[in-house]
């Protein structure tokens, strides 16, 4: 049977078992956009920071003790998932997030009222006393990222690393033939060519690293424009302090809040950060592929694991499949830059009203890379071999180590040596020896050992 619930408006009918009220049920009615809900990450954050605002209320005097402590409870109840069906809400609503907000304050105050049996609590004066959709939910976009960040997408990036390190070390002595613009160069080692893979990783960890202080500044205790009205002085400020110890994040009030309502900067930075972790994904993934492409026809250096049948039409085919499911989420991660970065662009006046939009980018790109990236690492990269007689076989046909001879009879004359033992099909050793050149000194010059040169970035 259907539940009555009013709200200004009026009458409302909800359906059996529903914890929302009036204001939820009727934005179900009036966002039937799409089938993307609002990320539960949010919701989350946004009843943990209920929660301690309800506590801070409480210290105030504002709230009863009993009172806050029922929302603080029932903030719990939903920050552990376990009224996940209660958020129904799509994305595409209001562009300050008003309609979740309300659906989370809804939902919390079906839960304090069912606690204490004795009262009703009211979503509005009660949970969201001295608070407003437009500081509350900006200050949960920046928990949930702090969250996902520290929780989701930091581990795998340094397992990943940590492989990508291990595998270095092991081929740090295998000298293989390197390649730009696609094409035969001078020589390193496998083990250069990992570390480096490795090093753009971790640039970007540092690029994210940097975005974190912005991150940790929150708008609570704005209200609606930044001003503070309606709201104790130094209610943002406990309210902080209790998140903190509650969370282990340095979390701040923004030290300005009019800014904080206004604008995302600090969520750009951050996914500016997501884009350049993206961007480093997509070489390594690339190279993997390309090195091991074949297993006859390509380049063949790399052994990558048959994990499952690549073709429905041709037998024993295997595919670069871990390569290509990264390379298709960093595309997807870069569109969501794109728009988030458009919705960040687009606030007017004092509040920047496309804060789903962009909650809901920053997290899906979380998300998707953390997901990559560990399926990448525990399906593709462990198991990733070398294959030393191709490397060799390779390298000995590489017309490019001809730049060792350059110090000692001059550019003009190593191309020309390059170019006829191309034009030849010859060995370089065998052009070198018919323009004139000594067998022992090729021999002694041209020395791929020699050639791959001290930097080795292999990590310890």
């Amino acid at each position: 049977m259907n539940q009555i619930r009013r709200d200004s408006l009026g009458e409302v009918q909800i359906q059996a078992g529903a914890l929302w009220g009036a204001q939820t049920q009727r934005a179900v009615a009036h966002f039937a956009i799409g089938g993307e809900r609002m990320p539960i990450e949010l919701i989350h954050a946004l009843a943990r920071i209920k929660g301690c605002c309800a506590v801070v209320n409480g210290r105030l005097g504002r709230l009863d003790p009993k009172l806050a402590a029922a929302i603080d409870a029932a903030a719990q109840q939903v920050c552990s998932g376990r009224h996940d069906e209660q958020f129904p809400l799509s994305i595409w609503q209001s562009g300050s997030g008003t309609q979740s907000h309300m659906n989370v304050n809804e939902v919390l105050a079906t839960l304090a009222s069912l606690e204490l049996g004795d009262r009703t609590v009211h979503p509005n004066d009660d949970v969201n006393l001295g608070q407003s959709s437009n500081d509350m939910v900006p200050s949960a976009i920046h928990l949930a990222t702090l969250t996902a960040l520290h929780e989701r997408l930091f581990p795998p990036l340094e397992r990943l690393c940590e492989t990508i390190a291990d595998k270095a070390r092991q081929h740090d002595g295998l000298i293989k033939l390197g390649r730009t613009h696609l094409q035969d160069a001078v020589p390193l080692t496998v083990g250069q060519e990992m570390a480096a893979w490795r090093s753009q990783l971790l640039l970007a960890r540092a690029s994210l690293d940097a975005s974190l202080p912005a991150l940790q500044a929150l708008a609570v205790g704005g209200t609606a424009v930044g001003t503070g009205l309606n709201t104790h002085a130094d209610f943002g400020t406990w309210v902080c302090r209790e998140l903190s110890a509650r969370t282990g994040f340095d979390l701040v009030c923004a030290a300005d809040r009019f800014a904080a309502l206004a604008g995302h900067e600090a969520l750009v930075a951050v996914h500016s950060g997501l884009k350049l972790l993206a961007v480093a994904l997509n070489k390594l993934a690339n190279d993997v592929r390309l090195l091991g492409s074949g297993p006859r026809a390509g380049l063949g250096e790399l052994l990558l694991p048959a994990n499952e049948p690549g073709s429905s039409i041709m037998p024993g085919k295997v595919n670069p499949t871990q390569s290509e499911a990264m390379t298709m989420v960093v595309c997807q991660v870069l569109g969501n830059d794109a728009a988030l970065a458009f919705g960040a662009a687009s606030g007017h006046l004092q509040l920047n009203t496309f804060k789903p939009l962009i909650a809901s980018n920053l997290l899906r790109s979380i998300r998707l890379l953390a997901d990559a990236m560990d399926s990448f690492d525990r399906h593709c990269m462990r198991g990733i071999e070398a294959d030393p007689r191709r490397i060799e076989a390779l390298l000995q046909g590489s017309l490019m180590l001809v730049t060792a001879l350059t110090p000692h009879i001059g550019y003009d004359r190593a191309a020309a040596i390059a170019h006829r033992a191309h034009a030849e099909h010859s060995s370089l050793r065998d052009a070198a020896i018919a323009e004139g050149i000594a067998a022992d000194d090729f021999d002694r010059w041209v020395r791929p050992e020699m050639m791959v040169g001290s930097l080795s970035p292999a990590p310890t």
